[in-house]
């Protein structure tokens, strides 16, 4: 620390003892850089204080009375005459304080920064670990609990789902080809298809009654299985639902009604995204289904799909029917009853 320059000349006589039973000496003390420098009468240093480790005790008899920090037995006094002096020592001293570093701001700052650096964690790694956990420790069959709840709250807005036992086989027939786990028919709600926890795809009656052939709706519902693939329904709802919902899951089993309703509400209203046509035309050979077919449903004009179209891994052959025509012709009536 360099000393104000104002002090730099400053003198002032004073009386100096090295310990407390030492008897006390007449000194000249003066300022310098970074320390308090006392000397005799003879210009002879004596001693030398660190300004940063100066202390002030309590004045006796009028008398200002500083002591180096730790060593309240070493002394130096001065009489009141020498006020521009002990004005100076404590202007330093107070000055020193403000310089020194504030261990319990220090520590405030450092706690702060911690609860800061754990809400970050909280906020950007939580809620994915939380969800990536429950994708690997929900059992299918919870999963497919979780489906069926949606289910029941889907229906609230599209109606009963279709039902007809003459129906059965060419659900299950559909559902086999596209490797759904099942497929459910619905009046209305769903847009056109949509994929559940638990395997279960949704497909609007329109796929099956607007078509004469089949592979209209194998081919959404195909679609919604490759998209589940890759973008499971389980996660989208945890993810949509929040952190609440997932830690709910993990310690109850169960996710909250209000997550499922605010959730189904949002899929509803939506219209599931295009995939792109090399992630989709793998799944279609595979499933040994034309790809032209759902092409044309999705865009009449083939504008919008023609890599489906042009790239149909069935083209120029004869595929395996899905279902004998009477099981399709009992599938578009299945609304009917």
């Amino acid at each position: 620390m360099t000393a104000l320059s104002k002090y730099d000349r400053l003198e002032a006589t004073g009386l100096w003892r090295s310990t407390p039973d030492a008897q006390k000496r007449e000194v000249v003390v003066s300022i310098g850089d970074a320390t308090l420098m006392i000397s005799d009468l003879n210009d002879r240093a004596v001693t030398h204080w660190s300004l940063a480790a100066i202390e002030r005790s309590a004045d006796t008899d009028g008398r200002a009375v500083f002591f180096p920090d730790g060593d309240p037995g070493e002394t130096l006094e001065f009489a009141a005459t020498e006020a521009e002096m002990i004005d100076a020592i404590d202007t330093l001293r107070q000055a020193v304080a403000r310089a020194r570093p504030r261990p319990g701001r220090l520590r405030w700052l450092g706690a702060a920064m911690s609860v800061l650096a754990v809400a970050a964690v909280g906020v950007i790694w939580l809620p994915g670990a939380l969800v990536d956990h429950a994708m690997r420790v929900v059992p299918p069959v919870k999963e497919a609990e979780i489906g069926a709840a949606l289910l029941v709250r889907i229906e609230r807005v599209s109606g009963a789902r279709c039902r007809s036992a003459d129906a059965r086989e060419a659900l299950a027939a559909l559902a086999e080809r596209t490797g759904a786990t099942r497929i459910v028919i619905v009046p209305g709600g769903v847009r056109e298809a949509l994929a559940l926890p638990g395997g279960t795809v949704l497909l609007n009656r329109s796929l099956v009654e607007d078509y004469e052939e089949p592979d209209v709706a194998a081919g959404y519902a195909l679609v919604e299985h490759v998209r589940s693939a890759s973008q499971p329904p389980l996660r989208a709802l945890l993810e949509h639902a929040g952190v609440r919902a997932s830690a709910t899951l993990l310690t109850t089993g169960v996710v909250p009604p209000s997550a499922l309703d605010a959730f189904t509400t949002a899929q509803l209203s939506r219209f599931a995204p295009t995939l792109p046509a090399d992630e989709i035309l793998p799944a279609f050979a595979e499933a040994s289904l034309r790809s032209t077919a759902y092409a044309r449903a999705r865009d009449i004009s083939g504008e919008q799909t023609l890599a489906l179209i042009e790239a149909d891994p069935m083209a120029g052959q004869v595929p395996e029917p899905i279902m004998p025509d009477r099981d399709w012709l009992q599938l578009q009536a299945i609304c009917e009853d």
